[in-house]
């Protein structure tokens, strides 16, 4: 008999649509009446203030100040880049007009047509360069070190909830450099800091290096990547950052007079994550009962649940329920006070507990009248199975609440870095790529392959078997060892191996 699961389907039957009920269940989001767009609640949006209040203490701690600048962006702006506006274009929402009428049967029309089209914010390289052409003027003016906490919105054709909507928040960072050795330290500096807020905090290993060329950012002189891998072996681009060399900064006119009293132009970077790693921390961890959730970005860390069996027991079981909540809020767990809340909601017992299982609760405490009497509590992990329950008592549970936390942080990366490493294979031939990427393993969850490591030469863009296969090359890894061989792409010479992969 089939183990009965709360998400339907499950993993192993249909990956994509277990990937929706999991939202679903968890009360995530949901698609909103523009199309391509998401409605973010409150769960969801509470997962991504963690991750945006932990990525906003890291940038601030390494020099970097948050700024605001428009949605709306000059048409002529996006011309004065060609390989960028070419990127971006067949996404790019346009504003044409600035107010509306009424006509004589009651339909409103756009009205007072634009002088110049802006375009809805797809990325922001061109205004902020304009803005740092106006701040730069002197060698004394540099580094500029800006990030923006905003919307962007690019046209998805094929719309996901959290891995690719029209409209999606996300941060990005702009920076101008008198050096172009500075600006790759910068881009290489962030590239660490995006490594650390997947493997630390979300518990998502992560491979970090460069795309090739054909996968770098439009304008871009050089694009860094974090590549995860999901449940089902295809690849998350979880965050990117670029070199964009004087690119932008000759477009935009960024120049400033350097120590010799020449002028010079600026060297410039851009970087940015999304809630795009929502869906990433989605698919790493969930099960087919619900979401899972690493404790160190979970709203709620510990959730107590006291159950009212006995209506006559009602009040010292919330007495016993509200003790321990005070108790453990007084406790740090990574150096922030533990994140406790207790259901009192007069849901039944089952139905209470299955509500936070299914919104990856990290860890679960049950309370009834047995355990006021024993002065104990029921506890449950998110991180195992929902039936494997301990009974500890009440003094031994605060003690080691914080130890808990941090225990299923690492179980939740220890697990999701053997699943990596189980399904990462080294690839030397056309024939044993081709077999890879089309087989289904034992493991019936990982149907996109893996990952492959491969020699490549950059004379393979656009190789025939890579689009029928629908893979793509997704990084060099900087961790990567240093090995000459030839791309099984075109026999041509390959100083090291690249990963390749399905992708999402």
């Amino acid at each position: 008999m089939a183990k009965k699961t709360a998400i339907s389907p499950t993993r192993a039957e249909n990956y994509p649509d277990w990937y929706q009920e999991v939202i679903k269940a968890a009360d995530l989001a949901e698609s909103s009446p523009v199309r391509g767009c998401m409605i973010i609640k409150p769960w969801g949006y509470a997962i991504w203030e963690r991750i945006q209040a932990i990525l906003d203490g890291m940038l601030k701690a390494t020099g970097h100040v948050n700024a605001y600048f428009p949605l709306l962006i000059p048409l002529h702006f996006m011309e004065k880049e060609a390989e960028h506006v070419k990127g971006f274009a067949k996404e790019c929402a346009v504003v044409t007009h600035h107010r509306l009428t009424v006509d004589e049967s009651g339909r409103l029309k756009p009205d007072g047509q634009l002088e110049e089209p802006y375009i809805i914010r797809p990325t922001s390289e061109t205004v902020i360069g304009d803005a740092f052409s106006r701040w730069v003027q002197s060698y004394r003016d540099l580094p500029v070190l800006v990030n923006q906490w905003a919307n962007v919105m690019r046209w998805e054709l094929r719309p996901r909830l959290f891995l690719r909507t029209s409209e999606f928040l996300w941060q990005e960072g702009h920076t101008a450099h008198a050096t172009p050795e500075e600006g790759v330290e910068e881009t290489l500096k962030v590239l660490d800091l995006y490594t650390d807020l997947a493997e630390k905090n979300l518990a998502m290993p992560v491979i970090k290096g460069p795309k090739t060329p054909g996968e770098r950012f439009p304008g871009a002189v050089e694009t860094y990547t974090i590549e995860a891998m999901m449940q089902d072996g295809r690849a998350l681009q979880a965050g990117t950052s670029h070199f964009l060399g004087q690119n932008f900064a000759k477009a935009m006119g960024i120049s400033f007079q350097n120590q010799e009293g020449q002028q010079a132009l600026a060297w410039t970077t851009s970087w940015g994550v999304s809630t795009r790693l929502i869906g990433g921390l989605i698919m790493t961890h969930s099960d087919d009962d619900g979401l899972v959730l690493p404790p160190r970005v979970a709203p709620t860390q510990i959730m107590l649940l006291p159950i009212f069996h006995d209506p006559d027991k009602k009040d010292e079981v919330r007495a016993h329920a509200d003790r321990l909540l005070q108790e453990l809020r007084g406790l740090n767990c990574d150096g922030e006070p533990l994140r406790v809340e207790l259901d009192d909601s007069d849901r039944r017992g089952g139905e209470k507990v299955w509500y936070h299982i299914k919104r990856g609760v990290p860890v679960r405490v049950e309370i009834g009248p047995k355990e006021v009497e024993a002065d104990s509590v029921f506890v449950g992990r998110r991180d195992k199975a929902h039936r494997d329950r301990a009974t500890l008592s009440r003094a031994d549970f605060v003690q080691n609440a914080s130890r808990m936390l941090s225990e299923i942080q690492e179980n939740l990366l220890k697990k999701a870095k053997t699943l990596r490493k189980e399904s990462t294979v080294t690839i030397d031939s056309l024939d044993d790529f081709r077999d890879f990427f089309t087989q289904t393993h034992d493991d019936a969850r990982v149907t996109g392959g893996g990952f492959g490591l491969a020699h490549w030469n950059d004379a393979a863009e656009g190789n025939e078997v890579l689009a029928e296969l629908k893979v793509t090359p997704r990084c060099v890894s900087l961790d990567g060892d240093q090995e000459p061989g030839e791309c099984i792409f075109t026999g041509k010479p390959s100083r090291q191996r690249v990963v390749f992969a399905k992708s999402y």
